[in-house]
């Protein structure tokens, strides 16, 4: 399967840590976020990897080239302007001609992704408005993210965004467990159909909630494996130290309570 690696964010939220890279090129023990990202999939018996880049792509392009050090076929689509996910997915239309994953290349998620695959396939094999399978982690606090709701069918009925979540007394947003999107999708080729063209366009905010309503179905995979978001400093050196401990020979257990 080609899975598509969405890399051209600005990185803002990272700044203090990643002046002059792209957000995917932050050093994590001695090698870029992206090259962590890759050998997962590679690891995982991914056949072939499209990065989506803009932001100082050429910092990307010129680090991974056609891929040959990894023993992983690497393409890129150049966005010349951002696009949004979305978008970015819009622009890479020219790769796509199957079932594909897509991931965010600003977090990490460690799951087994062809238990995932095998989930979407069934889903896809008993609804024939199914679209999408979403990767879901289980967290203790989705304040920081918003949440997701399903059905008894593991169906998604509905993001939340995370300014919509509950308020204490005080106005802050409620600490509650729960689950979120983990940025790792398994989706159809038929998605970018309802993707308008050279549009910025979000995947999360605006395409989902589409497909929600007007019966494209979407579903949850969920797990507690271990998952951060790198796009923040302290997720930064969160997934830096998972990559030490993983190193060190850390259980499965362990890793994923880094950060709990």
């Amino acid at each position: 399967m080609r899975a598509l690696i969405l890399a051209g964010g600005l990185g803002t939220r990272l700044r203090s840590i990643v002046s002059e890279q792209p957000k995917p090129m932050a050093d994590i023990e001695s090698k870029p976020f992206l090259a962590h990202q890759i050998e997962y999939l590679k690891a995982q018996g991914i056949s072939q990897v499209v990065l989506c880049v803009g932001y100082l792509h050429e910092h990307v392009m010129s680090y991974f080239g056609s891929g040959e050090k990894w023993d992983i076929p690497i393409a890129y689509s150049v966005e010349s302007s951002p696009l949004g996910t979305g978008g970015a997915l819009k622009h890479a239309e020219r790769y796509i001609n199957d079932t594909f994953l897509l991931l965010n290349g600003d977090s990490f998620f460690d799951i087994d992704l062809s238990q995932l695959v095998e989930f979407h396939e069934a889903k896809k094999t008993t609804d024939p408005h199914g679209i999408g399978t979403v990767a879901l982690a289980a967290v203790p606090d989705v304040s920081r993210y918003g949440s997701v709701q399903l059905d008894d069918d593991l169906q998604i009925l509905n993001f939340i965004e995370k300014g919509a979540l509950g308020l204490t007394d005080t106005g802050e947003v409620e600490a509650t467990s729960g689950l979120i999107n983990a940025g790792i999708y398994v989706l159809e080729p038929g998605i970018l159909a309802v993707i308008p063209s050279a549009q910025k366009v979000s995947i999360e905010r605006t395409v989902f909630p589409w497909l929600i309503n007007n019966d494209l179905h979407l579903y949850g995979y969920e797990s507690d494996d271990f998952f951060v978001d790198i796009g923040t400093p302290e997720g930064y050196y969160e997934f830096c130290t998972y990559v030490r401990q993983r190193s060190n020979g850390a259980s499965n257990e362990q890793l994923s309570r880094i950060g709990a």
